[in-house]
């Protein structure tokens, strides 16, 4: 598993403010985990590589969203938590 200096978990949607506060944060060695109504970006183009961008499959699912990601972009919650425990740091948005 990808580790990362700092791993991003974001819950908003992406009309939320701290949607685009989290995306400013994001440093070149840094992760981006979606979960909850934070997977509703997937529909639009984010400014993050895609290798180090992942979605909890499960809130996909639950929003019909499954598609709009490859299986390698998608995490479930044991994938979460190997996510957050290869990070140095974790910050929840």
């Amino acid at each position: 598993m990808i580790s990362f200096k700092t791993l991003h978990i974001l819950n908003k949607p992406p009309e939320h403010s701290r949607f685009s506060l989290c995306l400013a944060a994001i440093g070149p060695e840094d992760g981006l985990l979606l979960t909850e109504n934070g997977v509703l970006a997937v529909t639009q183009r984010l400014a993050i590589h895609r290798e180090r961008c992942f979605a909890l499959a499960p809130d996909l699912e639950a929003r019909g969203l499954s598609a709009h990601l490859s299986s390698d972009q998608t995490v479930s919650f044991d994938g979460m938590v190997g996510l957050a425990a290869s990070a140095q740091n974790v910050i929840s948005w």
